[in-house]
């Protein structure tokens, strides 16, 4: 392999801010870093917004490898596709229709979800909430009350789950608000994080960060790690530092086209998450998301690859391979929706 696009981008620098700060964000800016075409990827940024960070940009060496196509504008994200019938749509899942309050998402009875942030260290191509990415601000503190006061009522909610964009781009002092107040609800009785920064910034995996999130137990913090390039040496510590501090992390990775939609590449991410402490936990078929249908994997070759890591894996190490229903209905095996034909294929 040659070197990384952005393997000097980096340098010396320690604060995760500044790495923010120097992050790729405009057409000039990627052709300069990538070689990528400005007038080919504006229409889609226009649409779509960017954000790579220098150290993202670092494990790219190519646009069309399996780091620079989770990262990069790609004119297919402009392509409107049908699939029998599911529509590719902004919210698939309803989402803003389950909303009871403002960021607050009650789909399922005994837990809730609350997209805190629409930003993030790295604006995945194929974000589930795409139509909010780079759009969507932080929420503030009123935001926070409201959702307190809509899950003190909600006496059958036991656990909450923060979200967004990323709730681990927040300052550290709102996000230990967030966390005091939720788990001062009695009924409460687990807290979640889902989260990319320790494969995307880890950075930001602060000491100071690590201590205020060990305070909240148990709290379980889900990342996504879709490739093998993604478990550098600094995504390690980062997790190592979590782990030490006795929250459970567990991994929910996208099956991708052209990125991990093979048995050798994911058994390889699976060994390696497991290596640092990461339990695989969901390996989610492609959602129905408009935007990215050029990253679709069938449930034919879905399966077929999941048959293979149960050959080749302790169980330990195999993710539950699920589906997100559109409309709300929620995750149901993979291979249970094929056996039904209720995603027609997908």
């Amino acid at each position: 392999m040659g070197p990384a696009l952005g393997e000097n981008a980096i340098g010396a620098v320690d604060d995760w801010r500044k790495i923010l700060s120097d992050s790729v964000v405009s057409a000039g800016q990627l052709e300069r870093s990538t070689g990528v075409p400005a007038d080919v990827v504006q229409p889609v940024i226009d649409r779509y917004p960017m954000r790579i960070n220098p150290y993202f940009l670092s494990l790219i060496r190519s646009p069309h490898d399996p780091i620079g196509r989770q990262a990069i504008p790609d004119p297919a994200e402009l392509e409107e596709k049908r699939v029998s019938k599911d529509v590719y749509a902004d919210d698939p899942f309803c989402e803003e229709d389950l909303s009871p309050v403002g960021s607050l998402v009650h789909r399922h009875p005994d837990r809730v979800l609350f997209l805190v942030s629409g930003f993030c260290a790295v604006y995945c191509r194929h974000c589930m909430r795409k139509r909010n990415a780079g759009r969507k601000q932080a929420v503030n503190i009123d935001a926070v009350r409201r959702a307190v006061d809509y899950i003190s009522r909600a006496g059958q909610v036991r656990e909450v789950i923060l979200s967004g964009g990323d709730p681990l781009m927040l300052p550290d002092a709102f996000l230990e608000e967030i966390l005091d107040r939720m788990a001062a609800i009695p009924h409460v009785k687990r807290l979640r994080i889902h989260t990319r920064i320790p494969g995307v910034l880890p950075a930001r995996i602060t000491q100071g960060l690590v201590e205020i999130l060990g305070r909240f137990s148990p709290l379980f913090i889900n990342i996504q790690f879709n490739h093998p390039a993604e478990l550098t040496r600094e995504a390690a510590d980062a997790c190592g530092m979590i782990a030490d501090a006795g929250i459970v992390l567990g991994s929910q990775s996208v099956l991708l086209n052209g990125v991990n939609d093979d048995e050798d590449v994911l058994s390889q991410l699976m060994e390696k998450m497991l290596s640092l402490r990461v339990r695989p936990y969901y390996l989610h078929h492609p959602d129905p998301v408009r935007g990215t249908a050029h990253f679709g994997v069938s449930l034919e070759r879905g399966v077929e690859i999941m048959g293979k890591l149960r050959a080749g894996l302790p169980g330990m190490a195999i993710p539950h391979y699920v589906v997100d229903l559109p409309g709300g209905q929620g995750k149901v095996s993979a291979e249970e929706v094929l056996r039904k034909g209720e995603r027609g294929g997908l």
